[in-house]
């Protein structure tokens, strides 16, 4: 298992799959921000081959070659549209008169076997003729191409299949050592999720103006440049809320609560560095992935003293905007309020915030530690561990820090790299998928005795004393994995373990 994010570059596209144009591309080398561009032939290639297999019917999801690894997905499936024709007509089906832009022509007629030859060279004259264009002109350019098809493959008669799509597809390369399927697929979502977030998903899926919209998710560019670098929170590949255990947690819930019964909105939370101290219920029952982008997106965004920011929810709101306040308590911690048109940020005035808090100010400065370490100070833990990584499953929230034994080797850079390829790894070969997917809830039953509990990976054997000891731990709906230092006996890793979990389970 290597280190995931040694070296090496990632690449994101996104392209409007009607058309084929980039809306962005996006770099980052060895976890920051790069201005490496892809050239537009190899994005063209990337994206025609996938949209190739599709006509075809198969689904292109990943490849890999010797040092990189490329992922496609594409979000808001195209539906098939038949239109039939001889000679230079075309008669389309009726009930895709009224449909918007066909985006791919797939021809069928006597010269089936030249088909994978020349439907390539079709699918890039369409992309290159319809860039930039908007949708008027692509109708135009595609009535065009329509009359013209036969001539160009040489038919008497034939028929076309179109798609008629308004979608995004996304692809990634990343040639970073280490790089799991699992964690690009994820980063994928997470990526679709903050583009919705911002910009709405109607704008994404009925694409009118090209160039508006890459004005547009310009916004996104900052939070998905968090997501391909080397962040400190692990909820993008964890699907699961980041959290911080507060020394006084109870003292801050029940202000949050009246706090957000004077301010008038159920969905109020306490954000620090971008991990949920504390939320209200309606808060925590928000689904994916915005209940993990919102405080992601809070600790991405520059120190202001408020904010009101107009935020789309991708599975609860993704077509109706609502407004995210955010309001400084201290450097770092924020208070976080989801609401509709009221209150008004001008409503949320200093006395209302003295009033809730004022009287709280030690417990909140105890928050401020707490972004890297996620648990209180002097939790009692073994000395071996490193690091590690507290799931539950069932409430999709996580506790994360590296921050333990600071004075060993591995770094804490290193240590969140091992903990996300070890998580990327046990996910993806060892446990079932996360709880709260579709595809496990119908064979929970079925598998649950063939599952297994724990499993641990050695790094160093050969020399005593040194490289690192990796173990996962599942029971029930909490998955515990550990990073541990070399002089951890590979014997005792499981009864570690799971004195571990039962000392962290009050917890979480």
């Amino acid at each position: 298992m290597g280190e995931e994010g040694t070296d090496g570059i990632v690449h994101l596209l996104c392209l409007a799959a009607s058309s084929g144009v980039p809306l962005f591309c996006r770099s980052s080398r060895g976890g920051a921000p790069a201005r490496q561009q892809l050239p537009f032939s190899v994005i063209g290639s990337l994206n025609g081959v996938h949209m190739f297999g599709q006509n075809l019917e198969v689904q292109l999801s990943s490849a890999r070659t010797e040092d990189t690894t490329v992922v496609w997905k594409s979000f808001h499936d195209r539906s098939p549209r038949v239109a039939w024709g001889q000679g230079q007509g075309v008669e389309q089906d009726p009930a895709s008169s009224s449909s918007p832009v066909p985006a791919v022509y797939l021809a069928v007629g006597s010269l089936t076997s030249q088909l994978p030859s020349v439907i390539p060279e079709f699918l890039c004259m369409q992309s290159r003729l319809c860039s930039g264009m908007d949708v008027a002109g692509i109708q135009d350019q595609g009535q065009t191409l329509l009359s013209s098809l036969p001539c160009f493959l040489g038919l008497d008669s034939f028929f076309l299949l179109t798609f008629l799509c308004h979608s995004i597809t996304l692809i990634v390369l990343s040639s970073e050592e280490g790089t799991s399927e699992l964690r690009l697929e994820r980063l994928l979502q997470m990526v679709f999720g903050a583009m919705i977030l911002l910009v709405g998903l109607e704008e994404l899926t009925n694409i009118r103006n090209v160039e508006r919209l890459k004005k547009e998710l310009r916004a996104s560019y900052r939070l998905i440049d968090s997501f391909l670098g080397d962040s400190k929170l692990i909820g993008d590949l964890t699907q699961c809320v980041d959290c911080v255990v507060p020394p006084e947690g109870s003292l801050l819930q029940e202000a949050l609560c009246g706090f957000a019964e004077a301010a008038g909105t159920a969905f109020v939370s306490l954000v620090v560095s971008g991990r949920v101290v504390a939320a209200t219920e309606s808060w925590w029952r928000l689904g994916m992935p915005e209940a993990v982008l919102l405080p992601w997106l809070v600790g991405s965004l520059p120190l202001q003293a408020a904010r009101d920011y107009p935020v789309y929810l991708p599975h609860g709101s993704p077509t109706v905007p609502h407004r995210l306040l955010t309001l400084t308590l201290l450097p770092g911690l924020e208070l976080c309020l989801l609401c509709g048109p009221r209150p008004p940020l001008s409503q949320l005035d200093a006395q209302l915030l003295e009033r809730w808090w004022q009287p709280l100010l030690d417990p909140l400065r105890a928050c401020l530690p707490l972004g890297p370490r996620a648990l209180p100070a002097g939790f009692p833990l073994h000395p071996d561990i490193l690091g590690l990584l507290l799931l539950h499953l069932e409430l999709k929230r996580c506790l994360f820090t590296v921050e333990l034994s600071g004075d060993k080797e591995p770094s804490p850079e290193q240590r969140r790299r091992l903990l996300r390829s070890f998580y990327a790894l046990v996910t993806a070969t060892h446990f079932p998928p996360e709880l709260g997917q579709p595809e496990e809830k119908a064979e929970e039953a079925v598998h649950r005795a063939q599952v297994p509990r724990a499993c641990y990976l050695v790094s160093g054997a050969e020399k005593p004393g040194t490289g690192w000891r990796l173990v996962a731990l599942q029971l029930g709906p909490r998955r515990l994995l550990l990073l541990l230092s070399a002089q951890s006996p590979t014997h005792g890793l499981r009864g570690l373990a799971t004195h571990t979990l039962h000392a962290l389970t009050p917890l979480l």
